[in-house]
């Protein structure tokens, strides 16, 4: 019988509202040299990776120099932060459904392909830190989603096995990280997707599919 024990989200676009506010920061940044990213090119190819990742991209893409990726890594960081001061705040339909979802038992843990700083602010700000056993950061694996070793690594960290856990995701490399880790998954459209009731219907449809 299969039983739900721990949920892992994604950040940007489960249960941050970030993806323009990447997408405006590096177009920012590389603005500054001379280059440029659609959002449509964002959306399709460049959505949810690390900011290095899409960096090496541009090089292969576009023919970005590498000598840059230092310095636009380091300005798209700073226009992420700035621009998560100004918009990022809590939701109170997460609020809502991470503390009830906590007080039914759940473990919980995030996921993200982002750095580390910017999660613990993101998380932060959003008022919902305090609901998680831990948070992952692209600095905390060797591989990147949609390689499934962060949430391999949260399951191994958690002690469970990948049929005991739920993965919120949104995006192509988050999804194809989640289930190739062999955890059920549950697709966001957009972060109004991430509801209580939205999660604990999954979870059911989960456990009775297991019985």
């Amino acid at each position: 019988m299969t039983k739900i024990k721990a949920i892992l989200f994604d950040m940007d676009g489960v249960l941050i509202d970030a993806k323009e506010w990447h997408y405006d920061a590096l177009n920012r940044a590389l603005a500054e040299y001379g280059y440029t990213i659609t959002r449509q090119e964002h959306l399709t190819t460049y959505d949810g990776l690390p900011t290095r990742v899409k960096l090496n991209k541009l090089t292969a893409d576009k023919g970005l120099p590498a000598s840059l990726h230092d310095i636009i890594n380091q300005k798209k960081q700073e226009y992420t932060v700035e621009i998560a001061k100004q918009l990022c705040k809590p939701r109170p339909i997460h609020e809502y459904a991470l503390s009830h979802l906590k007080a039914d038992g759940y473990r919980m843990a995030v996921g993200s392909n982002s750095i580390r700083s910017t999660i613990e602010l993101m998380i932060g700000r959003a008022n919902l830190m305090q609901y998680f056993e831990f948070i992952l950061s692209n600095q905390d694996v060797k591989k990147s989603k949609p390689d499934p070793e962060i949430y391999q690594t949260a399951m191994k960290r958690m002690g469970l096995q990948p049929d005991e856990c739920l993965i919120c995701e949104d995006n192509k490399n988050g999804i194809a990280a989640a289930i190739a880790s062999g955890g059920h998954l549950f697709r966001v459209g957009t972060v109004d997707d991430v509801t209580y009731n939205n999660i604990k219907s999954r979870i059911a449809e989960i456990e009775r599919a297991g019985r």
